[in-house]
């Protein structure tokens, strides 16, 4: 059974990242989206916090916590902001998990502390021609003397010109699909390698999404993660993490905005009332309370059960879609109820609204999730039926 009481430890965690976000993060929001820069000063604050690396071994200078633990200041940096809660996501899921699980001694010595000190490493994998399709990728590594030459492009890219380490998945040899499919560290000071532009976005802004080059980028053999292979499944286990992880910012925004919501409901008069008395508003704050609480629960299900590993794919997938569009409904609602204030942009709503737009798109969309939930109970089904 599990058990979804947190500790004093956990207590305490959850205090100082929500005494952070208001006093270091809430300062700096308005800034970050009008002008998209990246919050540089306030990720060195979540460095010092130890809020970047938290799920990295002790060996390596990270906190060597659970998911949960990193998730649960996830939520609370998201309620405030969610391009900071995504920075804090990359640290604590998918590239550093993939080199903590696949990686040589010598290349977590070398990339896992940076994390630690403020680096927010990038994965590499969308292409042109290749989203969601993600096998289809064209970006090909050639062996050369010592190496490999790195050729292609790759889009969407978060973090991209910002980010110190980039995990590139690319194509070695002919072989199709996902068979030949392997991953490269890259370091961004790699000759041949450019960030040519960054795109300008609806939400989540601060957080650069870019287009990254390789133009006969020269990577030494050292720098292989995972060779062709078996490789590329490994790789998609360790970005399960960081679907969990935007799923969480999902429901910080959510949260967030319903919390302002329910605020102004006690607050707004009309008629000689707080609105919060109308049994309309009551019912519109139950309805999006209960799409969090579930979207919670989904959340925490799958991190209490990946503890310090992976988590099931199903389980995250599930959590995904499911917080991703809870988080577009509930932040509408929570404008809705504020009105033409929750509008304007005197008041962060509108921001939020399109903040939490992005997340039925980004590290797969809702669709493909769904795909994935869809296999899966069939494959059970039929399992059963061999059982029966």
């Amino acid at each position: 059974m599990l058990d979804f009481t947190l500790t004093d430890d956990q207590k305490e965690l959850i205090a100082r990242a929500r005494t952070f976000a208001r006093d270091v993060v809430a300062p700096e929001v308005r800034h970050m989206d009008e002008t998209n820069e990246y919050p540089r000063s306030v990720v060195d604050g979540m460095a010092k916090e130890d809020f970047m690396g938290l799920t990295l071994p002790t060996a390596y200078g990270g906190g060597g916590r659970p998911l949960i633990d990193a998730l649960l200041v996830v939520e609370e940096l998201a309620k405030v902001c969610g391009t900071v809660a995504r920075i804090c996501v990359d640290a604590n899921t998918a590239v550093q998990k993939a080199i903590v699980e696949n990686g040589t001694e010598a290349q977590k010595k070398r990339y896992l502390p940076p994390i630690v000190a403020g680096d927010k490493p990038a994965i590499a994998i969308t292409e042109p021609e290749a989203g969601s399709a993600a096998t289809d990728l064209t970006t090909r590594a050639e062996p050369a003397e010592g190496g490999f030459t790195l050729n292609g492009e790759k889009r969407w890219i978060t973090g991209a010109g910002e980010t110190d380490l980039y995990l590139v998945f690319a194509r070695f040899g002919d072989v199709p699909g996902s068979a030949g499919i392997g991953a490269l560290l890259v370091p961004a000071d790699t000759p041949g390698l450019s960030v040519p532009k960054v795109r300008q976005m609806m939400g989540v802004r601060g957080m650069p999404e870019g287009d990254v080059v390789f133009d006969n980028c020269y990577v030494p053999a050292e720098n292989i993660l995972l060779p062709a292979g078996a490789g590329f499944k490994k790789l998609m286990g360790a970005y399960n993490l960081q679907r969990l992880g935007a799923a969480t910012v999902a429901l910080g925004i959510a949260q967030g905005a319903f919390d302002l919501a329910a605020s102004y409901a006690l607050e707004r008069e009309q008629f000689g009332q707080p609105i919060g008395e109308f049994q309309g508003i009551q019912w519109m704050l139950s309805d999006m309370y209960q799409q969090l609480e579930c979207s919670r629960l989904l959340i925490h299900r799958a991190a209490v059960n990946a503890g310090t590993g992976l988590p099931d794919k199903t389980e995250a997938a599930v959590a995904k879609v499911q917080a991703a569009e809870m988080a577009i409904s509930v932040t509408n609602t929570a404008l809705q109820i504020h009105g033409a204030a929750g509008y304007s942009r005197e008041l962060p709503l509108e921001r939020m609204v399109r903040d939490a737009r992005m997340f039925t798109i980004g590290g797969g969309t809702a669709q493909v999730q769904r795909n994935l939930i869809g296999k899966e109970i069939l494959k059970n089904a039929q399992r059963q039926r061999h059982i029966d």
